[in-house]
């Protein structure tokens, strides 16, 4: 199937705190900074992985009342280390709702569950190891 010219670019979610969202998912997720906004009506910081979907953290600052708290959505990140990943959640001030565990749906992949400061849901999934050149090759020559 040829790839879509469309495709997302970002999720942006509303925080209570942006700097200390930042901070968190940068240590928690090993997220980068890419850029910042300041907006008439909110700041904006843009994170992400190297060449992956960025996360966008917005605080709304025209004085609007906003719910930051618990809402219902899910944020999930491929990840090497479902079980490392899990514990800098903790130590970076969220929480784990679910202990990283294989979850036969899911092949036997590991799959974890937490939250932000915030309380978005923080989906864990182990990553599919990448094939080294030579199995890619193999398979694209084997005839």
């Amino acid at each position: 199937m040829a790839r879509s010219p469309d495709f997302l670019g970002a999720t942006g979610i509303g925080v209570s705190d942006l700097q200390a969202s930042a901070t968190f998912y940068k240590a928690a997720l090993g997220l980068q900074e890419l850029r910042t906004y300041k907006l008439d009506y909110m700041d904006e910081i843009i994170l992400a992985h190297e060449g992956r979907t960025a996360v966008v953290l917005m605080h709304w600052t025209d004085g609007s009342a906003r719910n930051y708290k618990d809402v219902p959505v899910k944020l999930v990140f491929y990840v090497t280390d479902p079980v490392a990943v899990a514990d800098r959640i903790r130590k970076a001030g969220g929480t784990i709702t679910l202990e990283p565990a294989p979850l036969a749906a899911f092949g036997g992949a590991m799959v974890g569950l937490g939250k932000d400061p915030d309380g978005y849901v923080i989906e864990l999934l182990q990553a599919p190891e990448a094939k080294a050149p030579s199995e890619s090759l193999q398979a694209a020559t084997a005839g």
